[in-house]
């Protein structure tokens, strides 16, 4: 078995899905959809395209335009740390973590993609319950929020297979 197929590596082709997407999503609902535009899908979420030139909940989405360089340095730096992190998992013992670094690494180049092509990032998934309205977002913020409990859980259950280990004297 090749270095790449036993790493945290195997789990790359993860990444590369929630990129394709990500972006293949984005222009069908840029094609489709004007700015604003609200289809209602379930009583809780409706689609709409809006664009966020910040990070995630606007973070400086009113900046006079550094934030853009800012954001794609740092989806490029936190992406090539989690792939050399990937690369000294095993893939069999470190499944969990490695699939939830693959699913971060790949929602933060989706989002980067569209700040290097646009200056901006697509969202269109609204949740709302009544008048609470959770700020839009894409494919790629989810894969980030899925990857990111998925390490969550990694730790939690390291820490709670650590504690069952008997102590060596």
């Amino acid at each position: 078995m090749s270095n790449a197929t036993s790493s945290g590596w195997r789990w790359l082709p993860l990444a590369a899905g929630v990129i394709v997407a990500d972006q293949v999503v984005k222009a069908w609902i840029v094609h489709h959809f004007a700015l604003f535009e609200r289809v209602h899908e379930l009583p809780v979420l409706d689609i709409i395209l809006t664009y966020n030139r910040g990070a995630a909940f606007s973070f400086l989405s009113g900046a006079s335009g550094w934030q853009r360089w800012v954001f794609v340095i740092l989806a490029l730096a936190v992406s090539v740390a989690l792939i050399i992190w990937m690369r000294r998992l095993r893939a069999r013992a470190h499944a969990l973590l490695a699939c939830g670094l693959a699913l971060i690494v790949g929602g933060a180049l989706g989002n980067m993609i569209d700040r290097l092509t646009t200056g901006r990032v697509v969202d269109f998934i609204h949740v709302h319950w009544g008048r609470h309205y959770f700020p839009a977002f894409n494919i790629a913020d989810s894969a980030i929020t899925v990857g990111a409990a998925i390490l969550l859980i990694d730790a939690w259950l390291e820490t709670r297979a650590a504690r069952a280990r008997p102590v060596r004297a």
